[in-house]
């Protein structure tokens, strides 16, 4: 916020929000308000992105969003894709009550990546290190909240694994997003795990924050 606080006048949201308001009256678009199922989400939004943008695709039918992934399909679909066959990543399907995949990034020194669809929802997640891992816990937390901005659609959160609290750095799409889509977050937050490690290296009491306490 400091390198640009000088040069903008900042707003609340609330203000953003009824200006985007205003600007859409002033396309002659009026506000409808729709019940649907909570796994219709994206779809809905998809459909009036395109009501607006091009009503006779609408009219004549047009696909407005592929269906959502179910993980089955999406193991199948990656199975294809070029950084795994080339090999630069291998992903496996763990079977269970919620299934997911695991996709080890072997260019990132094997990081494991997991994958899971949950209704309109679809999340690329990886393991930082173990809470008890960070020196001062109360510093990071503030100090991953003025910088996890940095990483690119990813970003941190704490969560309980295997009895213990743990640092995941996570990414989410829609689950009907691309399968391009899907490829580039799953490499992205690859990607951005190594640097945060990097980034926060200070912070940690374990020489080897990737891998110490490795929950699985």
């Amino acid at each position: 916020m400091s390198g640009y606080a000088g040069f903008v006048n900042i707003k609340t949201s609330a203000h953003y929000q009824r200006e985007y308001r205003r600007r859409l009256r002033a396309q002659g678009l009026v506000k409808k308000e729709i019940w649907i199922r909570p796994e219709q989400a994206d779809r809905a939004r998809a459909f009036e992105k395109t009501l607006r943008e091009d009503p006779d695709a609408v009219a004549a039918g047009a696909d407005v969003e592929r269906a959502p992934w179910s993980t089955g399909a999406l193991y199948a679909e990656l199975l294809g894709t070029a950084f795994v066959r080339d090999g630069h990543a291998s992903c496996e399907l763990i079977a269970g009550a919620e299934a997911a995949l695991l996709v080890v990034m072997h260019e990132y020194g094997d990081l494991p990546v997991f994958v899971t669809v949950a209704g309109d929802q679809l999340v690329v997640e990886s393991v930082l290190w173990r809470h008890a891992d960070v020196a001062d816990p109360a510093a990071f937390d503030e100090t991953v909240l003025r910088t996890h901005k940095y990483f690119p659609l990813s970003t941190l959160c704490l969560e309980p694994r295997a009895d213990e609290d743990y640092y995941l750095m996570f990414g989410a799409l829609g689950s009907a997003a691309s399968l391009a889509d899907v490829a580039q977050i799953i490499g992205l937050l690859a990607s951005n795990v190594i640097h945060a490690t990097e980034a926060y290296a200070d912070f940690l009491v374990a020489t080897d924050p990737i891998t110490a306490g490795d929950p699985a």
